[in-house]
């Protein structure tokens, strides 16, 4: 393995495809990140303003709101599992391409 300091990581950061990989997962984390405040905000939203619907009763004590905030767990989880597939199926591997290019240059 190459040591960190014979590798030369200005020309890892010019690589048009360190690039292009970074602004794909920066806009793919935006994306995601902008989708779960949304959804975060929804719940006191809700609570505020449409009352009457998260105080409708589902089973026993649970009632629409509790359901809605439950859920916020479930989203959190969903967006973490996507994420986690999405980096193993694309990210990870264009990152492991273009260390692979730059160990071989540095002599690994």
């Amino acid at each position: 393995m190459a040591k960190s300091d014979s590798i030369d990581w200005a020309a890892v950061i010019a690589d048009p495809r360190f690039q292009q990989l970074h602004r794909r997962k920066t806009s793919f984390l935006w994306g995601l990140m902008a989708f779960s405040v949304f959804y975060y905000f929804l719940l006191p939203i809700g609570a505020g303003y449409y009352q009457d619907i998260f105080k409708i009763k589902v089973w026993g004590v649970i009632n629409v709101g509790l359901l809605f905030a439950l859920s916020e767990f479930v989203v959190a989880w969903g967006i973490a599992i996507y994420y986690s597939r999405v980096a193993n199926r694309d990210f990870d591997r264009l990152a492991g391409e273009i260390a692979a290019d730059f160990m071989k240059r540095a002599g690994a």
